[in-house]
């Protein structure tokens, strides 16, 4: 699967991530959806790292991830000020 950025980069997910960090981007890309605010959205990005895949233990975040979550978590303010102007 090809995730690309809001800013263009492209990412595969089965070439660019180790297996630990697809597994915290699955659970990232529900979270994407279901957060209540960017906080949540980051405090669930901390939890996965901190339990690791199956608890495993840490997974040390790369820059592509990084660069990944941070475009969720752009994704996530974005949805949710479109939400409150619905609301409004």
């Amino acid at each position: 699967m090809i995730y690309t950025t809001q800013r263009g980069e492209a990412f595969d997910l089965e070439k660019d991530f180790t297996s630990a960090e697809r597994h915290i981007l699955q659970k990232l890309l529900l979270w994407r959806d279901l957060a209540v605010s960017v906080e949540e959205f980051r405090a669930k990005k901390q939890e996965a790292l901190r339990k690791g895949w199956g608890d495993s233990g840490p997974v040390q975040e790369s820059r592509n991830l990084q660069t990944l979550t941070r475009d969720l978590e752009d994704r996530v303010a974005r949805r949710l000020r479109a939400e409150k102007a619905e609301g409004d």
